[in-house]
């Protein structure tokens, strides 16, 4: 019986993953890619004509497609940074020694687990402008005079959604940074007590350059987990007021299951994923540097 060699041997394992990689990642991408040359939309009669890079041409010079870049864009920023500095606090809490601090790091993970969609339909009920459960509280602390539409305005209802994904990926966060202080020294932060540092001194100057790869890989994941946001936009405000919270991604679907244009979608769907690729490209030279400097 011939006996197969090692590389056949080896890329008889990795077959299986490579197919999956083409049947999930590479086949639809380039499938994409074809549908975004030509014209897919419902609504002409030349539909399936090649239309080069018309379609790209178009969509950059769309104001529309630029309005939702920059709502993307702030809805990224201004969402990592809360998680990254609620997270860190957190974390740094839960990595002292206090009563019940095992308890409370088993239910930090609690909104994580919670599906994306459903969170999204628990804020929408907790905005709702005459019972949801932030009018209330607000006005029983007396913070507010009177029961609000939160969800009424284009800025307001972005920086709701911010929070309704801040309080579910935070704990996410949490835990990646409480793992890393896991794995500090603990005799350089006494050698730095004794010497008179103080807790500050010490965050900065100890605690993040340590932190400092994890920081780096959570905001790669962050990033491009932001940029191919949808379902909690959908689920809390669809897009609204007045396409206040449409992002890229929802403005993909509206072209492509909305208005039936479906080269306009994968026009869309590819430039993120061009533009989730440079900055992957980006992140990793960081990540490179950072770890030569290290």
């Amino acid at each position: 019986m011939k006996r197969i060699t090692e590389g056949t041997y080896a890329w008889f394992n990795i077959a299986p993953a490579l197919l999956a990689v083409f049947g999930i990642i590479l086949f639809p991408l380039v499938y994409t890619f074809i549908l975004s040359l030509h014209n897919m939309s419902l609504t002409v009669e030349s539909m399936g004509d090649f239309v080069g890079l018309k379609n790209y041409a178009d969509t950059l010079s769309d104001d529309n497609f630029w309005a939702s870049f920059w709502r993307t864009a702030y809805y990224t920023l201004v969402s990592i940074g809360l998680e990254m500095v609620l997270g860190l606090m957190i974390a740094l809490l839960l990595n002292e020694k206090l009563r019940g601090i095992a308890f409370l790091r088993t239910v930090i993970i609690l909104p994580w687990a919670v599906p994306t969609i459903v969170n999204g339909a628990m804020w929408k009920w907790i905005y709702h402008p005459e019972y949801g459960a932030l009018n209330a509280f607000l006005t029983q602390l007396h913070l507010i005079p009177e029961y609000r539409s939160w969800l009424s305005s284009p800025w307001l209802a972005m920086n709701m959604v911010i929070l309704a994904d801040v309080w579910k990926m935070t704990p996410l966060v949490v835990i990646f940074l409480l793992a890393a202080l896991q794995t500090t020294n603990k005799s350089v932060y006494e050698a730095a007590n004794v010497d008179g540092a103080g807790a500050f001194r010490r965050l900065f100057m100890l605690t993040l350059p340590h932190l400092k790869p994890t920081i780096l890989v959570l905001i790669v994941m962050r990033t491009l987990d932001k940029f191919k946001a949808f379902d909690i936009f959908y689920a809390i405000t669809m897009g609204g007021p007045a396409d206040g919270t449409k992002v890229l991604v929802y403005q993909a679907y509206i072209k492509a299951f909305n208005n039936m244009n479906f080269s306009q979608g994968a026009t869309i769907s590819f430039l993120i994923a061009a533009i989730i690729g440079m900055m992957t490209f980006i992140y990793v030279k960081v990540l490179r540097a950072g770890g030569e400097a290290a």
